[in-house]
């Protein structure tokens, strides 16, 4: 699995119920934070290897009602805490 971030601008008043529909309905959703800013979610998404990041986006998020504008942050690596500096 390959994880995505995508930050979620909504219209106006519209950020919660867009969070709510979200969560309701898609799949690869792992987690969905409100932030301040110019963007009014953050969500994390976790896609099959093989799964065409674009289509996901303009199929599962952008037409959520409400969303305004996604901005899209595709990972390579992952990388955990737990060691202290110099090891």
């Amino acid at each position: 699995m390959r994880a995505i971030f995508v930050m979620i601008k909504c219209e106006m008043g519209e950020a919660y119920r867009v969070a709510r529909e979200a969560a309701d309905n898609i799949a690869q959703l792992s987690e969905l934070y409100s932030t301040s800013g110019q963007y009014d979610l953050l969500g994390k998404f976790y896609l099959d290897p093989g799964q065409d990041v674009g289509l996901f986006v303009t199929e599962q998020i952008q037409k959520l009602q409400g969303v305004k504008d996604t901005y899209t942050l595709i990972t390579f690596n992952a990388f955990a805490s737990g060691g202290s500096a110099g090891e």
